[in-house]
């Protein structure tokens, strides 16, 4: 091989070895990213905790309230998912549940002739009665309010569906009474006089300054 054709094969060679390198370079400052100010990574989260906002507590309600106002034929229609085990007339026999006239203010567990779970007997060993908030939070979700229970039942999920139950509920030889509707909360009461409002009370308005006296004519 002469030298000048030795010489064009390594020029050749490091032309391409330099090309090559260049666009290494050139592509890294194209598409050069800039670090994140935090490792990991960046998840948007929708404001507002979704379509509707957040939703209220399902806590049970004044009951004094309520149940004066509740729809009772509405209740009893809601009575029919349970009607496939359970009886509701007075002196029924019992079925796959024991027998419901009376059931608010009954010992729980303690329907006669009923063989009741280790769990519902366990529960009540310890409340003397069923009463509005406690059939409230059972039928509500039966397996996870009273674990152990015979009653397969998925629950009532509406909070209207189970204060109309326990309206209809509450003709069908009820021996509880409706409380009375609880007092509105009072109004706070007014500092006393040179004491200081309470942290975050808007302070007090000063009194209207004395009109000035009329000049002597």
């Amino acid at each position: 091989m002469s030298d000048l054709t030795f010489n064009k094969i390594a020029g050749a060679v490091l032309v391409t070895a330099l090309s090559i390198a260049g666009l290494k370079e050139l592509s890294s400052a194209i598409f050069e990213k800039e670090p994140p100010e935090k490792p990991g990574y960046a998840i948007e989260v929708a404001e507002g905790g979704g379509e509707g906002g957040a939703t209220a507590a399902d806590l049970p309600p004044d009951w004094g309230t309520v149940l004066p106002v509740a729809d009772v034929k509405a209740g009893e229609a809601v009575f029919q998912k349970c009607k496939s085990c359970h009886s509701i007339e007075n002196g029924g026999a019992n079925g796959t549940g024991p027998g419901l006239w009376g059931l608010l203010g009954r010992k729980p567990g303690s329907h006669a002739g009923f063989a009741y779970s280790a769990g519902m007997t366990e529960f009540g060993g310890k409340q003397p009665a069923w009463d509005f908030e406690h059939v409230y939070e059972f039928v509500k979700a039966p397996q996870k309010y009273i674990v152990g229970t015979k009653m397969g039942f998925i629950g009532l999920k509406k909070q209207e569906d189970r204060i109309n139950l326990i309206a209809y509920l509450q003709t069908q030889g009820s021996t509880l009474s409706v409380p009375a509707p609880a007092p509105a909360a009072a109004a706070p009461a007014a500092p006393a006089e040179g004491a200081e409002p309470a942290e975050g009370a808007a302070a007090p308005a000063a009194p209207a300054a004395a009109p000035a006296a009329a000049p002597a004519k």
